[in-house]
């Protein structure tokens, strides 16, 4: 136990350390006193109604979530599950993925709903998330490929290089991972009997049911169009807070709409980065997007950059220290699914 805390404080630190030589990268060899200029001078009404457009696509979330959770049969309030959702998303600004159990905690206290079958619904709706992101990427691509194909031959490029290159280390590593695995479940076959009583096992084996109970609800959740509905609405919204800030600088407001799915898009991939807060990686792709296939100036793209991440950050910090407070607040409220 010790050893996996040191290491998962070693990894942290790590992603930590990289997304700050990412943001130097950013900076370096631009005029800080010109991007402060050009921060000073953005006209931050448009990045108001960017964040207010960002609530509006955590409400949809929550009654997504509310969705699958009642496909458990369990019951929960919409104010609870959204103080719920920003409460992780306040913990994700602090330790990227802590967020999804962070929710599940808060809510599976709060309404008495097991936590193993919350955190299955949670990985269902990452599932759909990074499904519906690939396509939006996809799309991207498609409809941009002219703008897109030198812009990703140079950022690919010399990963595929790499992968080519190294295809017999890749071939025997996944050889001796395959060899791994299936020694692995030969000799769960072979101690079956014992494993079964082990009190271990029957405890990571009700876990793991409950989590596969959480995933399985997008079978038996009623009003499927809705739960794609509201998927639809997260994401246009996703879309809108990206687009809207564009209006901040005269020379970003030329970007259209397409040009702000193109942000979203590839820009997102800053955010799922495992750096904390997404810091520095967020800022490297937005302001190399920005700078290679828009043409818009270094210091510009940066200051845009930095005023959007620091806005989704003080918001996540704000909506989720209200949330808490109202979790605080309503601790003594009747929970919905109260034990008998």
């Amino acid at each position: 136990m010790q050893r996996k805390r040191v290491s998962s404080v070693l990894k942290y630190f790590f992603f930590l350390a990289f997304g700050l030589v990412l943001l130097w990268l950013s900076f370096r060899k631009l005029d800080m006193q010109e991007v402060w200029g050009e921060i000073k001078k953005a006209d931050y009404a448009w990045l108001f109604f960017s964040l207010l457009l960002v609530l509006i696509s955590h409400v949809f979330r929550a009654a997504r979530w509310n969705m699958l959770i009642g496909g458990l049969n369990y019951k929960t309030r919409l104010s609870t599950t959204f103080s719920s959702v920003m409460i992780g998303y306040l913990a994700n600004t602090a330790v990227p993925r802590m967020g999804e159990l962070v929710r599940c905690g808060v809510l599976s206290k709060k309404e008495n709903i097991p936590f193993n079958a919350l955190f299955g619904t949670v990985i269902l709706e990452r599932m759909i998330d990074l499904l519906t992101l690939a396509l939006l990427i996809l799309g991207v691509i498609v409809f941009q490929v002219r703008l897109l194909r030198d812009f990703l031959h140079e950022i690919l490029g010399p990963f595929a290089k790499k992968i080519f290159v190294n295809i017999l280390d890749i071939t025997l590593f996944v050889s001796v991972l395959l060899f791994i695995l299936v020694g692995a479940f030969l000799l769960l076959k072979k101690n079956k009997h014992w494993f079964e009583h082990h009190p271990f096992y029957l405890k990571m084996r009700r876990f793991f049911r409950g989590v596969y109970d959480g995933v399985k609800t997008v079978k038996t959740m009623k009003h499927k169009w809705l739960f794609l509905i509201y998927t639809f609405l997260i994401w246009f919204f996703y879309a809108l807070m990206v687009y809207v800030p564009v209006m901040m600088f005269p020379e970003t407001s030329r970007l259209n709409f397409v040009d702000g799915l193109t942000l979203l898009a590839i820009g997102s991939l800053g955010i799922v980065a495992p750096v904390p807060g997404g810091i520095g990686a967020y800022h490297f792709i937005v302001k190399s997007i920005l700078v290679e296939l828009y043409h818009i100036s270094p210091d510009i793209a940066i200051s845009f950059a930095t005023i959007t991440h620091a806005g989704q950050t003080l918001l996540n910090v704000v909506a989720g220290s209200l949330g808490y407070l109202y979790i605080l607040l309503t601790k003594t409220k009747k929970p919905c699914n109260e034990k008998s």
